[in-house]
């Protein structure tokens, strides 16, 4: 998008005490940067709570609409969400397209889904998020344009009603849970396979798609912007002990994520729940490292991921001048960390190692005893595990070895303790 053709846009937030709205300010500013809007002005305003009519308050609203009819806005984009009547109100006192932060990022969403699945998870997520507007909202949500928030293959719904956009929903979830049973499909062949599984997670834009390519050797889609990657991505690792593991990318992340949004990808986000490690990358050279990390935190405790092993990754350390000293200010006692730049390739075998011994723990050592008549196993416990001893008997192979313990439930009947017992 030229310069002539982005959207002017005001950006609006009121200080509840309730969250960091410098911070959140900031954010939103990038949102709508990625959306392609030119930020011209941010106006702000300490309150208890929000104005339950006009969000804001009608004196700063009429003020907000002085400046953009002066400096001939577009848009105001408001940093939190919004209910129809507020939007409908403020529409109508200031003449300005409105959108609401839950709606803009839907919009970066919709522009980046790149998959069938993507693309139905983004449609679910704007449906449901507008389905509760359409009351009180009047003819706000049925206008069709070409600007922010509108994009994505929700828009042209929107004069729907109520009855139709909850039949959307429902055929939309139908969809989606065909292709989540294809997907365990696929996952369960990967689990036999006994490939283990890296997820790297974090905020979005902290370098995880620079990380996978260069663990990888892959050449996904990078880019200094939020949320440059939307659909998951799979590659293949070889770690330096020779281990061969997969490394999926995931959506980043972001303060306030709206739920629906994390509802809805659930599927991309549920690869964390199912890995053997999971990568936490956080923007070093960042003044709020250390809110990425508690955000990802949150997010992995509401999946579930308490007992898979975690490494914290702190990326771009070379946008740091004094590394030494930004570590104190980031507790990581006890805590697995490393501190590397993808960017320039520094620390990367360091991560690598750490990797590899984090999978070494999820490693038992097991007494067996093989039938010659199950060749295939044999093979497969000399490729996924290490075999420490041999000895060829009468009643087949015993084997003392080392396996993942999420395999042994393949080499179960064939225990020696199992086989005593009978």
């Amino acid at each position: 998008m030229t310069e002539q053709n982005k959207q002017k846009a005001i950006l609006v937030g009121i200080d509840t005490g309730t969250y960091d709205l410098e911070h959140s300010l900031e954010e939103l500013t990038e949102l709508a940067k990625t959306a392609g809007a030119e930020v011209i002005g941010i106006f702000t305003q300490n309150r208890s709570a929000s104005e339950n009519a006009t969000y804001i308050g009608g004196g700063k609203l009429r003020e907000i609409a002085e400046y953009a009819e002066h400096y001939e806005a577009d848009l105001l984009i408001f940093d939190d969400e919004l209910s129809g009547t507020q939007l409908r109100n403020i529409r109508e006192i200031t003449g300005v397209d409105v959108v609401d932060r839950t709606t803009l990022i839907l919009d970066i969403f919709a522009g980046r889904a790149t998959s069938a699945e993507g693309k139905l998870q983004v449609e679910l997520a704007q449906q449901k998020y507008r389905l509760p507007q359409l009351i009180g909202a009047g003819t706000v949500l049925s206008r069709q344009g070409g600007g922010i928030g509108t994009r994505g293959p929700g828009e042209t719904k929107l004069e729907s009603d109520r009855r139709y956009i909850r039949r959307r929903i429902h055929a939309l979830e139908m969809q989606l849970a065909e292709m989540e049973k294809r997907r365990g499909v696929m996952r369960r062949k990967r689990q036999k396979s006994g490939v283990p599984v890296i997820a790297i997670v974090g905020y979005t834009n902290v370098g995880k798609s620079t990380l996978l390519n260069l663990l990888t050797g892959a050449d996904i889609y990078t880019q200094n912007q939020l949320f440059a990657t939307l659909d998951p991505t799979a590659r293949e690792l070889k770690l330096p002990d020779g281990q061969r593991a997969v490394v999926i990318d995931t959506v980043g992340l972001i303060d306030r994520l709206p739920h629906n949004l994390v509802e809805a990808f659930h599927s991309t986000l549920e690869v964390a729940a199912e890995a053997d490690v999971i990568l936490t990358v956080a923007d070093y050279a960042s003044p709020y490292c250390r809110e990425q990390l508690e955000v990802t935190g949150q997010v992995l405790n509401e999946l579930g991921c308490g007992d898979i092993p975690q490494i914290t990754v702190f990326n771009k350390i070379d946008a740091v001048p004094d590394a030494a000293a930004a570590a104190e200010t980031i507790p990581v006692q006890g805590v697995r960390h490393v501190y590397i730049s993808a960017a320039e390739n520094r620390g990367i075998e360091l991560l690598l190692r750490q990797i590899a011994d984090c999978l070494s723990q999820s490693v038992t050592t097991v007494q067996l005893l093989l039938p010659y008549t199950a060749g295939n196993l044999t093979d497969m416990l000399r490729q996924e595990g290490n075999v420490l001893e041999e000895e060829y008997t009468e009643d087949g192979i015993r084997v003392r070895a080392s396996v993942p313990r999420r395999s042994l439930f393949r080499y179960q009947p064939y225990l020696i303790e199992n086989l005593l017992s009978e």
